[in-house]
């Protein structure tokens, strides 16, 4: 899974857009008039060159320079100075979802089953899928409201603007919600990385295991510290470019080699639980669900885009790309747990053979190119946060580089000390994919598709079917989302905790 996007036109639509944005905010809740038969004056073009720019004071200023220079945006991780074409969006696509999460598919699969959980693999594709084409459209519709902008805002503009153009009971929501969202990709990034120390260190101990050199996992996880600590302190992500292409190349030949290894000798499917059990089932979907999280990156990408109108369409860069995640993400799962059963392991490369020197090779692989991943995950939750610890920080105006490289250093510590404390990577991933996935890929899609269909009955309440009034179909679609996302959401929280707790 994992991340910014053409930085001279990228500020040029932030500077743009966030005025905006605040003079939305200070007309009345959220432009709370807006629906009422008048024009939402703050997106008029006289009223917002009239507004001018907001005044900063020099710590803001000093936050926002450093935002526009990569430190903040709406980027989420893509590097993008050139625009891109359709294969390198894809390989983006591909880059964005295959990490851990691919790996412990093996282990959905025991918590679904053999049958069940390909049938579910596919559906739960679909379904993110068409969330992303959901919030694709919603930023394309909101973007109409910026007219000086030159590209989709990102995904947590999106939801504010969103909910300040959604009925009027709901305005005075929109920076909650924009807040909410950042939070939630914050904590899914920083999760990410707090499963690659347990991977990675669980990885590492079978090859010293091997060789005679017995050491607790958490000791592992001391001993990649500092590599993993290094590449983070990296500011600007265009130096980060060669560990993306190292990386790449380290989990595809990974991924080769494993489904090698799984698919010698494998057993019939009738030694297989087709289903497993209601009780597992959740670990299934939190694992799942994490494994297919790569909603923050569809707006940076459609930005990026050489020809942005090669993103959405039928045979488009999203629906291609995710319908190759999900066949690999099916196929790895179902060979991986047909061949092993229940012995699979919360990573596929622990299941490989100790002795053989090809097997070792792929766990080193593999453990390189997530380590190499982790700055990249690590540094979209960085450039959402780090503009406010500026401004909030007393030292942010004066020694704005010094502080954040410390923040750095401390927000990988914090990762550090939560993989140290929770050992089971498994139920790990199946918790992170319950708690902030689930919100992220089907809460706040089908929300939105609502929010935008309620304020154009509101405004309008004759409009036809074939404008944008929504129906009884779509009403049941994203309920019947809505209602998933929170079964995801209890169960998959509720049996993550109690499998993490039986560990300890």
């Amino acid at each position: 899974m994992s991340n910014a996007v053409d930085r001279s036109s990228q500020s040029q639509s932030q500077q743009t857009t966030m005025p905006r944005l605040d003079a939305v905010q200070r007309n009345g809740d959220g432009g709370a008039d807006v629906g009422r038969g008048h024009l939402n004056q703050a997106f008029a073009l006289t009223d917002v060159e009239s507004a001018g720019k907001p005044i900063r004071s020099d710590a803001d200023q000093t936050a926002h320079d450093h935002e526009a220079d990569g430190g903040g945006g709406s980027g989420h991780g893509i590097d993008s100075g050139h625009p891109t074409s359709y294969l390198e969006t894809i390989m983006h696509i591909f880059k964005g979802n295959v990490g851990p999460g691919l790996y412990a598919m093996g282990q959905a699969f025991l918590n679904g089953g053999i049958i069940a959980a390909p049938i579910l693999t596919v559906l739960l594709g679909i379904i993110c899928v068409h969330s992303q084409h959901l919030l694709l459209v919603c930023a394309k519709r909101m973007k109409s409201k910026l007219p000086n902008s030159n590209a989709l805002p990102d995904f947590a503009e999106t939801v504010e603007l969103c909910f300040i153009h959604g009925p009027t009971r709901f305005r005075r929501w929109a920076r909650t919600m924009r807040f909410s969202v950042n939070v939630f990709i914050c904590v899914t990034q920083l999760g990410f990385c707090t499963v690659y120390f347990g991977f990675i260190s669980n990885n590492l101990k079978h090859i010293y295991d091997f060789y005679g050199i017995h050491l607790d996992v958490r000791m592992h996880m001391l001993i990649i510290l500092v590599p993993i600590l290094l590449p983070s302190l990296i500011r600007n992500l265009k130096y980060l470019a060669w560990c993306m292409t190292l990386a790449n190349a380290c989990m595809i030949l990974g991924i080769c080699i494993t489904a090698y290894y799984a698919v010698q000798d494998l057993p019939s499917i009738s030694e297989r639980q087709y289903f497993s059990s209601w009780r597992q089932l959740p670990l299934y979907f939190g694992t799942a669900i994490f494994a297919f999280e790569g909603i923050a990156l569809v707006l940076p990408l459609h930005n990026a885009m050489k020809n942005p109108g090669d993103f959405g369409r039928p045979l488009g860069v999203l629906n291609v790309g995710m319908a190759a995640v999900t066949i690999i993400f099916a196929a790895l799962g179902f060979v991986g747990y047909l061949k092993w059963g229940d012995d699979v392991k919360s990573s596929l490369t622990l299941n490989l053979p100790k002795e053989e020197i090809l097997a070792q090779s792929v766990k080193v692989m593999v453990s390189l190119g997530i380590l190499l991943g982790y700055a990249l995950q690590f540094f979209i939750a960085i450039q959402i946060m780090l503009p406010s610890v500026l401004r909030r920080v007393r030292l942010g105006k004066r020694y704005p580089v010094l502080v954040e490289l410390g923040f750095r250093t401390v927000m990988v510590l914090v990762t550090f000390a939560i993989a140290e404390s929770i050992l089971n990577v498994g139920a790990l991933i199946s918790l992170i994919g319950a708690l902030c996935s689930t919100a992220l890929a089907l809460v706040f899609p089908p929300v939105l598709q609502l929010i935008l269909g309620m304020a154009e009955q509101e405004c309008q309440p004759g409009l036809s079917s074939s404008g944008s009034r929504i129906g009884w179909f779509v009403w049941s679609k994203n309920l019947l989302i809505l209602v998933l996302a929170l079964f995801i959401f209890v169960t998959g929280t509720v049996e993550s905790l109690d499998e993490i707790r039986h560990l300890h």
